[in-house]
């Protein structure tokens, strides 16, 4: 919000949340009922495409949005250094009320003028004076009003909320107060509204006036820079007719400068350019990409993952992976075509940058889903996807790389041991997260337990976690004869505290990945549920209490996080991310993979002196 909001502020449809969109429900239904039941001489294709023009926008949108969050996290070129938070995502996630107003708008328009329905395709003229009314009253106008707005008494009320953004991402570019939005759109009304008028209005020239905002606008706001000096080379004048992102990104970092819209001949003539202008353009040209201190390596899960990445849909990511909203459902047909596109043409993607004290962070990801990790014919193609990871970050000069999720998996590379026995002057440290698991599980044990439940795939964490409760005089009880045999074998021989018993009287549970429901149908109410595997167990009763798979809070220190990581909460890191940063941070130069286990008190301690702290779990009464 503004500092201190003015009238009209939140848009008239902000009650609805997300169910916003039925607002263009009657004007949809009208336009597609009108066109099948008139004639054919009488139809109006006009206003039956301004639907499809409405989800133009919102793709068009998406794809600079992704763009832009991929070439940030790279590096090249990158602009401003500083951080995007979860408050930013939140007070951007209602970029799609403009596209809205505008379907609104144009319904309106279109109903209420005769002019403004059955438009040609094409009409020269009418390209021509919306050209010539963008370039003269247009950018005149709005450059005046962009000054009026950082008035004092209109940017505490209005323009200051756009301003919250100091790092633009291309959706910033809308985000407005209602009442500053309806000013931008009887501006931009002037070609619009005039053409039609005048009887020269075309499909060509409105469609293509509003994606020519559209993409100027994500332009301007993108964090990188990309128009080539050679235009400029070329043809000099152009510096007074476009600008490029970094003109446009001093408006942001020094509010009284580069007031323009696209043009920035008004800020020459008006003597508002920003004298750092032409310096920051040739220094963001010349920049190149992050060299990462730590990188931690995933993957994708479901099909429906790529929504909820980083790079997919912002406000989608900004929240745990099992809160999906309605729509993604309905997008099956994109995800199931972009799951055969990553599996057939994909490779490894920079998904996120951060910060740490003084380290460069990445995370990376393969373009494989969980299914194909279980794949025997798929293993050799993922082991060399991961392979090549190792290789372009030991090429990088990273310092280490954290195996996350099933990139770490025993019967795919024993947990990364393939890698450093295939490659044994590897100065790259590579991190399974193993030991850091074992103490979030360990510590997140209530107090005055005196047995637990271990159940599900049993691997070396399961292991480890079983010897540190015996040493803490807890009894472990496992279902399993034959997980039962395999951990007597690893156990003490004057341990007493591992039993045999099949029974689910049980309270605490210890469960790792391929946890049955029928299993939990068979615990008593109030049992909690502690993950120690990779994915969380399916919740089958409210009666229960489930865990987080083994994660710790981040730090305030930890910059630039404005996702989710799969299914965990706001600022939450799995194990195996904060175990790769401690290694790095610790400067500890030993791999922690195969059947290497780390120090578990040791990393516990290091994770919280660097300020990770425990998830907030359930009060166990």
């Amino acid at each position: 919000m503004a500092t201190t909001p003015g009238i009209l502020t939140d848009w008239p449809w902000t009650p609805l949340g997300r169910f916003k969109y039925v607002v263009l429900a009657p004007w949809v239904v009208h336009s597609i009922y009108s066109y099948v039941t008139k004639e054919e001489s009488q139809r109006d294709l006009t206003n039956l495409l301004i639907l499809p023009f409405l989800l133009s926008r919102v793709i068009h949108n998406q794809i600079w949005i992704s763009y832009s969050r991929y070439r940030t996290a790279n590096g090249k070129n990158r602009i401003v250094d500083k951080t995007i938070e979860f408050d930013q995502v939140d007070r951007e996630s209602n970029w799609d009320d403009q596209i809205i107003l505008t379907g609104i708008l144009f319904y309106v328009f279109n109903m209420s003028l005769e002019r403004a329905t059955r438009l040609p395709w094409w009409r020269t003229d009418g390209v021509i004076m919306t050209v010539l009314l963008h370039v003269g009253p247009v950018e005149f106008l709005y450059y005046w009003l962009h000054r009026a707005l950082h008035h004092h008494f209109l940017y505490s009320r209005y323009h200051s909320h756009h301003h919250s953004s100091i790092v633009p991402e291309p959706i910033t570019s809308v985000i407005h107060p209602f009442a500053e939005h309806i000013s931008y759109f009887l501006l931009f009304a002037i070609p619009t509204v005039t053409t039609v008028l005048l009887e020269t209005a075309s499909m060509t020239a409105l469609v293509g006036y509003i994606t020519f905002i559209d993409l100027m606008n994500n332009m301007g706001h993108c964090n990188f820079e990309f128009i080539p000096n050679k235009l400029f080379s070329v043809f000099p004048p152009l510096k007074y007719l476009m600008y490029t992102p970094s003109y446009h990104s001093l408006h942001h970092t020094q509010f009284r400068t580069n007031y323009s819209l696209f043009m920035p001949i008004y800020d020459y003539i008006y003597g508002t350019m920003d004298k750092f202008t032409d310096s920051l353009y040739e220094t963001a040209l010349k920049r190149q990409e992050d060299v990462a201190d730590v990188v931690h390596l995933t993957h994708l899960t479901t099909p429906e993952s790529i929504y909820h990445i980083r790079l997919g849909l912002a406000n989608v990511a900004s929240k745990p992976q099992n809160n999906s909203t309605w729509y993604i459902w309905l997008m099956w047909p994109v995800s199931i075509w972009s799951m055969i596109v990553n599996s057939v043409y994909g490779s490894t993607f920079i998904m996120e940058r951060n910060a740490f004290e003084k380290l460069k962070l990445q995370t990376w990801a393969i373009p494989r889903y969980n299914l194909q990790y279980f794949l025997k014919w798929q293993s050799e193609a993922i082991n060399g996807l991961i392979e090549k990871a190792i290789l372009d970050a030991e090429q990088k000069g990273t310092r280490v790389l954290s195996l996350g999720l099933l990139n770490q998996r025993t019967e795919l590379n024993q947990n990364g041991e393939l890698f450093v026995q295939k490659y044994p002057k590897l100065k790259v440290r590579l991190v399974d997260g193993s030991s850091l698991a074992v103490a979030i599980v360990v510590n997140s044990i209530p107090k005055g337990t005196t047995s637990v439940l271990l159940k599900g795939n049993l691997n070396k964490v399961a292991n480890s976690i079983a010897l540190i409760l015996w040493q803490r005089g807890i009894q472990v009880n496992v279902a399993s004869e034959y997980d039962y045999e395999k951990l007597r074998l690893t156990s003490p021989s004057e341990c007493n505290n591992l039993v045999f018993s099949k029974s689910s009287v049980h309270k605490i549970w210890v469960v790792g990945d391929g946890l049955k429901e029928e299993d939990q149908l068979k615990a008593l109410k109030g049992t909690v549920f502690i993950p120690f595997g990779k994915f969380p167990p399916k919740q089958v009763r409210h009666d229960f209490s489930y865990m987080h798979t083994p994660a710790m809070l981040a730090p305030s220190s930890l910059q630039n996080l404005d996702s989710c990581e799969n299914w965990l909460p706001r600022r939450a890191l799995s194990a195996a991310r904060v175990a790769g940063i401690v290694h790095a941070v610790e400067g500890w130069n030993v791999d922690e993979c195969g059947e290497k286990m780390f120090d578990v008190d040791r990393v516990w301690e290091a994770s919280l002196n660097h300020g990770f702290r425990p998830l907030a779990y359930p009060n166990f009464a």
